[in-house]
C-alpha cells in the first residue's frame, strides 16, 4: 500500500494550507488528495475569470440545497471550488477575516486558544499585504493580498455617496475598525489570482516529501479500531488506497467533510443506518450546525462606462482589456468584480457590525445564470450572523452522490427582519444626489416599499453568498466534532481542518479564516509532534 506520514483529504483553502506547511519540514512526507482538475486555467488565474467558473460547472461541484420553505420551496445554488485551491480558485478574492468579536466568541464557547490575539499572528503568518503594514498585517508569507491595480473610478462615487449619508470611511477591514465603506483588499499578486494552491502548493511542488493528487476522489477513511490509519480514493477508474502512518486530515469543506466522515461510519447512528453504513462511532453533530450568509441582490441600470454587461459595450471593453492585462496585469481583467465593501450596524445599539453591503461592477441575476444585456451595478445585502441553523445528511451510502444540503434559510424569523432593514439602508446609500447622474431603476425589486414587499422578495430572490460553515463544529458541547486541536472526538488519528470547525459563522467573507485555520492547524500539529519527538532528533515528524 502506498503511506504518507499525512494524507490531507481535499486541496481546497485549508488542506492547502497544510500540505504546503506540514512539508516545510523535509522529514514529513504529505499527500494531498483533489477530486478535482489542477488550477492551470486562465479562467482561473486571471480574476475576472470567475465569472466563468461560478455560473457553471467549469472546476465547481455546482451543488444545489434541497427546497427551502423560508425560499417559497425554492432550490438554492451552491457552488464550490473543485479544483486545487478549492473555492479560493473561483471566489471573488475578497480577503475579509470577520471581526475580533467573532473568534473571542468561539473561545468564550470553551475553545481555547482560538480568541482573536491567539489568532492574529496565524493571519498575519500567511500574508504577504503589498498595501498596509502595521500589527494587524504579515508582508512576508505566501498569501499576497492588495488592493485591487485598476480600481474602477465609479467606485469611488459608491464610496464618497455613502460617506455624504453618514457612513465612515475605512481603509481597512481587517484592522483597528471594521465598520465603514471603502475599497476591497483581494488575493492578487501583481493582477493574478493567488488561491491557496498558488500560495502554498505552486512554489512547492518540487519538494519530494509533498505529494499531490488531483482527479482523485476520496470514497472513505480506512481505521484500525477507531484510529484512521489511511483512505481509500477513486482514481482514473481505479480504486485505490493510501495508508497515513500519522494522520488523516479531512479538510473537504462544509458539505463534503461531514459527508466523509458519515460514509465512513462517524455521524448519528440512526441516520447511518439509514443507508446501511456500519456505525464505527456515534457523534451526532456531525453534518448539523450548518451556518451560512445568505443575501439578496439590489440591482440597478447604470449608464457609467466602468460597468459590466453581456451587451456589446462590455464585449468591446473585454476585448480592449485583454492587450493591458496581458502586457502589464492591469485593467478590466484584474477586477474582482465586488469592488467595493461595507460593515454597518443595523441600529446604534449593535455591539458589532450586524450587515455586509457589497456593491459589484454589473447586474447579477441568479449568479450570473441569468445573463444581462443591460450595463447596471448590485448592491448585495447579506445578514452577518444568522440565527438559522440547517444541515447536511447523506444522499445515499455512494459516495459519487452529492450530499443533502439544508441552510434552513430564514428558518429564524429574525434574518428576514434584518433583511428588511438592510435593503433599506443599502437604497439609502444609493439614492445619493452623487450617483444621480448615473443610477436608473432597480430592476426585479424596485417595487416593493413595504416591510411586506420586502419580506416577499427576499424569499423570492435571496440566495447564498457562498460562505457555509460549521458542519463539524469545534466545542465541548454534546454537538461538537471535533476539539480546540481539531481532532474529531472519539477517535484518534483524525483531524478536521477547514471552514466545517467554525462553531459560529463570521461576519465577513470565510476564505481568509479559512486560510488561518490551516496555519493554525498545521501549527497544531507541528507542536503535537515536537512533544512527542525523540531527544535530539533534528527533524520534527521522520517517521
Amino acid at each position: 500500500m502506498q503511506e504518507a506520514d499525512f494524507v490531507v483529504v481535499g486541496g481546497g483553502t485549508a488542506g492547502c494550507v497544510l500540505a504546503g506547511r506540514l512539508t516545510e519540514d523535509p522529514g514529513v512526507s504529505v499527500c494531498l488528495l483533489e477530486a478535482g482538475k489542477p488550477d492551470n486555467d486562465w479562467r482561473i488565474q486571471v480574476p475576472l475569470g470567475f465569472t466563468f467558473t461560478v455560473p457553471t460547472r467549469n472546476f465547481n461541484w455546482a451543488f444545489e440545497t434541497v427546497p427551502q420553505p423560508g425560499l417559497n420551496g425554492r432550490r438554492g445554488y451552491q457552488p464550490r471550488g473543485k479544483t486545487l485551491g478549492g473555492s479560493s480558485s473561483i471566489n471573488a478574492m475578497m480577503y475579509v477575516r470577520g471581526h475580533r468579536w467573532d473568534y473571542d466568541h468561539w473561545a468564550s464557547l470553551g475553545n481555547a486558544g482560538w480568541s482573536y490575539d491567539e489568532v492574529l499572528p496565524y493571519f498575519r503568518r500567511s500574508e504577504n499585504n503589498a498595501d498596509l503594514c502595521n500589527e494587524y498585517h504579515g508582508n512576508d508569507g505566501p498569501l499576497h493580498v492588495s488592493y485591487l491595480r485598476s480600481p474602477a473610478p465609479f467606485f469611488q462615487l459608491c464610496i464618497d455617496a455613502a460617506v455624504q449619508s453618514g457612513l465612515n470611511r475605512t481603509d481597512d477591514f481587517n484592522g483597528a475598525q471594521q465598520e465603514g465603506i471603502g475599497y476591497t483588499q483581494v488575493m492578487q499578486k501583481h493582477g493574478e489570482r493567488c488561491s491557496a494552491a498558488k500560495a502554498f502548493i505552486t512554489p512547492n511542488l518540487s519538494r519530494s516529501n509533498l505529494r499531490v493528487e488531483t482527479n482523485s476522489c476520496t470514497t472513505r477513511i480506512l481505521f484500525d479500531g477507531k484510529r484512521a490509519i489511511g483512505v481509500e480514493y477513486r482514481q482514473g477508474g481505479k480504486t485505490l488506497a493510501i495508508r497515513a502512518r500519522r494522520e488523516v486530515i479531512v479538510s473537504a469543506g462544509a458539505f463534503q467533510s461531514p459527508q466523509l466522515l458519515m460514509l465512513s461510519g462517524i455521524g448519528d447512528g440512526e441516520e447511518l443506518r439509514k443507508h446501511g453504513i456500519p456505525v464505527l462511532h456515534h457523534l451526532p453533530g456531525v453534518g448539523r450546525n450548518l451556518q451560512d450568509h445568505l443575501d439578496i441582490n439590489l440591482n440597478y441600470r447604470c449608464s457609467h462606462p466602468d460597468l459590466i454587461s453581456m451587451g456589446p459595450a462590455t464585449g468591446a471593453a473585454l476585448l480592449k482589456g485583454i492587450a493591458p492585462y496581458r502586457t502589464e496585469r492591469r485593467g478590466i481583467w484584474t477586477s474582482n468584480f465586488a469592488e467595493v465593501n461595507c460593515f454597518l450596524k443595523s441600529a446604534p445599539d449593535q455591539p458589532v457590525p450586524d450587515l455586509q453591503i457589497e456593491i459589484s461592477r454589473g447586474i447579477t441575476n441568479d449568479h450570473g445564470r441569468k445573463k444581462v444585456m443591460v450595463r447596471g451595478f448590485c448592491v448585495i445585502v447579506t445578514v452577518l450572523r444568522p440565527r438559522s441553523i440547517g444541515r447536511v445528511t447523506l444522499t445515499s451510502a455512494n459516495p459519487v452522490d452529492a450530499p443533502l444540503i439544508d441552510p434552513n434559510f430564514l428558518g429564524h424569523p429574525d434574518d428576514l427582519e434584518l433583511f428588511v432593514k438592510g435593503i433599506r439602508i443599502a437604497r439609502r446609500l444609493i439614492a445619493s444626489p452623487l450617483l444621480d447622474r448615473y443610477r436608473g431603476a432597480e430592476r426585479y425589486t424596485g417595487h416593493a416599499m413595504t416591510d411586506d414587499g420586502l419580506r416577499k422578495i427576499v424569499r423570492e430572490r435571496a440566495d447564498t453568498n457562498y460562505h457555509p460553515v460549521g458542519t463539524c463544529k469545534m466545542g465541548i458541547d454534546a454537538m461538537a466534532v471535533v476539539d480546540a486541536q481539531l481532532r474529531v472526538h472519539g477517535m484518534t488519528g483524525l483531524r478536521v481542518v477547514d471552514a466545517s470547525i467554525m462553531p459560529t459563522l463570521i461576519g465577513g467573507n470565510t476564505c481568509a479564516p479559512s486560510v488561518m485555520i490551516g496555519e493554525k492547524g498545521a501549527q497544531m500539529i507541528k507542536e503535537q509532534y515536537q512533544e512527542s519527538a525523540v531527544p535530539g532528533r533534528m527533524t520534527v515528524f521522520s517517521s
